[in-house]
């Protein structure tokens, strides 16, 4: 069975490419033969402003967390003995506090189904019974539709869509190199250090920066330009808002 069959996915997928159609022809006077990608960008700035309450959310999570970093330690020093005590006190912290170990996770959960229905409507032919007319747009002649891995095995490759997706690429992998810099959490190598500020977990933590570099080698053109924007808008709020709402002095 066609999961995107499905009617209400199938629902969900046709308003997405109606919009996707509107926004393209919209752009067409500006942007050319590259509305569809234009119109791919614009539905990523879209979202992502939709989603600013949620980042302002995100910040004040990571302020909270640093604040309380001091008491967590504390805590672990104390019950290291005991992990069941440890896990009851670190949660009634967090609960006396309002806050979660959790929060601020929305912005990377809520932006997963967009992604998904990018994906879906560059790599159907159909969408709801009808032809999918994204599938005929291109940016610089490269497909929307086409990923570089799926170009490699056709052995459909050229140096146009080698140009294209490296410069996609390039964009992700130097915007996740700042953000793994600018936002590289201190090691703790106190005695009892936190277990996400220990330097394996640092360390894995800059090198996961990365991950959607490599993601994007696998999915058509169009979700590799919506992740290329996303991230460069991820940075551009982080720096906004750790000024607004600067970590706790260590």
């Amino acid at each position: 069975m066609d999961l995107y069959a499905f009617p209400p996915i199938a629902a969900i997928l046709d308003a997405a490419y109606a919009l996707l159609m509107w926004l393209a022809t919209l752009l067409e006077p500006l942007a050319g033969s590259a509305a569809a990608a234009a119109s791919v960008i614009l539905l990523t700035l879209l979202v992502r402003a939709v989603l600013v309450p949620a980042g302002i959310a995100q910040a004040k999570a990571e302020q909270t967390r640093s604040r309380l970093a001091p008491r967590l330690r504390e805590l672990q020093r104390r019950h290291k003995r005991d992990p069941e005590r440890l896990q009851r006190e670190t949660m009634k912290l967090y609960a006396d506090e309002n806050t979660s170990p959790l929060a601020g996770c929305l912005p990377m959960l809520a932006q997963a189904p967009v992604v998904a229905v990018v994906y879906a409507l560059f790599l159907h032919p159909t969408i709801a019974g009808h032809a999918n007319a994204l599938l005929a747009e291109e940016l610089f002649g490269v497909p929307l539709g086409a990923s570089l891995l799926g170009t490699v095995a056709t052995g459909a490759t050229t140096a146009t869509v080698f140009g294209v997706f490296a410069g996609v690429v390039a964009v992700i992998v130097v915007v996740a190199e700042i953000t793994r810099r600018a936002f590289r959490p201190p090691v703790d190598d106190s005695p009892v250090p936190s277990p996400l500020a220990a330097a394996g977990m640092v360390r894995l933590a800059g090198a996961l920066q990365f991950t959607t570099a490599v993601f994007a080698l696998f999915v058509p053109l169009a979700a590799a330009l919506y992740l290329a924007v996303t991230v460069s808008w991820t940075l551009v709020q982080r720096v906004v808002l750790r000024r607004v709402y600067p970590l706790a002095a260590t």
